[in-house]
């Protein structure tokens, strides 16, 4: 398999194949994946909760991410790298392009930044300026306090067809790639639709363009509880590999996330 770019992700999505995607935070496992046949891995401010022991991302700094990105990189040789920008560190575009420039530099090829419409002009200077930009919409992990806890979101009519115009606008500004997280399956299909550029789903039904997971879940060594979105991969094989080639092949059929994984 060759290098995996944002144009690798495009051509797939036009050609019907299903994305993989996992989180990663060090070498060894990123090389794990990548040898399994991963599409792409993400650096997750998720490290909070799953390395650092957190109760949400938000204590995660630009240096923590950093960190990480460079421990990945040395890992990796042909999936797409993204990294997480964390909290607050995108609240204005001098920010954003100052702290996109440090997880490009450790070695990112793409940063991912969660919210909807207000970041258009982030993300409009972020490419201008050569940076692949991730949007994320849905249960946006920063705004937890916002939100009221980690809750299904688009549920309402009107939240619903906000999040689809978010979405147009995001893609609109630049974004060339969006993750969905924490929706009905129907309005992630919705939006899938109604977008050029690949969607990842992470709790946002099968019609998504691909999956995402976070390593810790698909292996069943979550710290804290398995979420209705993810499935024990390891539990099926008892091979760490071998677990993430399930799952890749998984999403490649259409068979996860099963209907017992999604929100209706």
């Amino acid at each position: 398999m060759a290098k995996i770019t944002t144009a690798s992700l495009l051509n797939m999505k036009q050609q019907g194949e299903k994305i993989s995607t996992i989180t990663a935070y060090d070498a060894s496992f990123a090389k794990l994946f990548d040898q399994a046949g991963i599409h792409a891995i993400l650096i997750g401010d998720s490290l909070g909760m799953v390395l650092q022991g957190q109760d949400s991302t938000l204590p995660v700094t630009i240096e923590d991410m950093a960190y990480h990105t460079r421990c990945v990189k040395r890992g990796v040789e042909e999936p797409l790298i993204i990294a997480d920008m964390p909290f607050m560190s995108y609240a204005n575009e001098e920010q954003a392009l100052a702290n996109a420039a440090l997880l490009m530099q450790a070695g990112a090829s793409m940063v991912k930044i969660e919210g909807g419409a207000w970041l258009n002009g982030t993300i409009t200077a972020l490419v201008e300026r050569g940076v692949p930009v991730c949007a994320h919409l849905g249960l946006t992990p920063q705004s937890v306090n916002i939100l009221g806890g980690f809750k299904v979101q688009g549920r309402d009519d009107n939240k619903a067809q906000q999040m689809i115009a978010d979405a147009k606008a995001l893609e609109a500004a630049g974004a060339q790639l969006l993750v969905l997280e924490c929706i009905p399956a129907s309005l992630g299909k919705a939006i899938s639709q109604a977008l050029t550029i690949p969607t990842i789903g992470i709790g946002a039904g099968k019609d998504t363009d691909g999956q995402i997971l976070v390593m810790h879940d698909a292996l069943g060594i979550a710290c804290n509880y398995m979420p209705k979105f993810s499935r024990n991969f390891l539990k099926d094989t008892g091979d760490i590999k071998k677990a993430i080639e399930l799952y890749i092949s998984e999403v490649s059929q259409g068979n996860f996330p099963g209907d017992e994984h999604i929100f209706k």
